[in-house]
């Protein structure tokens, strides 16, 4: 299978940034690679803080660290692109990483 950082959103309207990124995860499974999403494991209760600039900053690193062992960076772009998917595009493209842009056409705000 091929491994694959998942990119979205996840600062702002959390609920509906979740919501996406597990449709992303979806997505991503369904193609039959193995995706993993950071920002949907780190920011969990008794994790990190995601409002803790400090620790935020910590998660985002942590999430692209495991890009070394990825195949593909999918960024999922139906909400647009946060500051911190920037960063992570910006850091794993740095890294040589394969980066692709995808979207979820029938994903609508639950």
């Amino acid at each position: 299978m091929r491994r694959v950082i998942i990119e979205s959103p996840f600062k702002g309207d959390v609920e509906i940034n979740k919501a996406y990124a597990r449709a992303a995860m979806r997505d991503s499974l369904l193609r039959g690679e193995a995706p993993y999403a950071s920002h949907l494991i780190y920011t969990q209760p008794g994790v990190f803080n995601d409002n803790d600039p400090v620790e935020r900053q910590r998660g985002i690193d942590a999430g692209i660290a495991w890009g070394a062992v990825a195949d593909a960076v999918a960024v999922y772009t139906d909400l647009g692109m946060s500051e911190g998917m920037k960063y992570g595009v910006k850091k794993h493209k740095e890294a040589g990483r394969t980066v692709e842009f995808r979207s979820l056409p029938n994903w609508s705000r639950r």
